[in-house]
């Protein structure tokens, strides 16, 4: 893994899915979180991000690592980047603070990268999932290993978050790609769709969505 992570670490619960290599800007304004953040740039550490659920916290979550405080207020409220590192399971939650915090076991890679077959495919599915949300190609695979094809993907899209969850939980390049594939086989047909009924409503989709 190159660095060695803490196997006790802090948790961030929010509706959201990070995925290994992907930014994400966070608004901090909880005390709680205030002093997470703060102490995680001071030793510069990460934080685990986890998807809340209705009934609970999801069991597989990434690392945060925070790239910068791009502002802070004069109430301590901060905008920070972070980008997601490594993914974990939580073994066990600790819940006495007011910040949750869990004992977790990073997850490794392992099996193969897949097959060049569905990969092309899935490249060829993305870039038209992509422009047809986006109306713009995306530009976000020039240059990525073929072990993060996946990652970059689902990052990429706003998918549902119980299916980036699944890519986040799935263990191997080749599964996480033959996933993807179905549920952007799935989706893109309801996208084409959705485009349709936009230019049948006169061109500019306001009130459809």
């Amino acid at each position: 893994m190159g660095i060695m992570r803490p196997e006790r670490i802090p948790l961030f619960p929010l509706n959201v899915v990070l995925l290994p290599g992907a930014p994400l800007p966070l608004h901090i304004f909880e005390p709680r979180y205030k002093e997470m953040v703060t102490t995680c740039l001071e030793e510069k550490s990460e934080f685990g991000m986890l998807l809340s659920l209705p009934k609970g916290v999801a069991h597989v979550g990434c690392t945060a690592e925070i790239l910068e405080a791009v502002k802070r207020y004069p109430d301590g409220r901060m905008d920070i980047v972070t980008v997601g590192r490594a993914p974990f399971r939580v073994v066990e939650l600790l819940t006495q603070n007011p910040l949750l915090e869990g004992h977790v076991d990073y997850l490794e890679d392992r099996g193969s990268i897949g097959s060049p077959v569905v990969q092309r495919q899935l490249i060829e599915l993305y870039e038209a999932c992509h422009t047809l949300l986006f109306e713009d190609y995306p530009k976000n695979l020039e240059g990525a290993p073929v072990e993060e094809l996946s990652y970059r993907i689902a990052s990429a899209l706003p998918m549902d978050l119980l299916w980036k969850q699944q890519v986040l939980e799935l263990r191997s390049e080749e599964d996480r790609q033959e996933r993807l594939l179905g549920y952007l086989r799935e989706w893109a047909p309801h996208l084409q769709n959705k485009k349709v009924m936009r230019q049948r409503a006169g061109g500019n989709g306001q009130g459809l969505n």
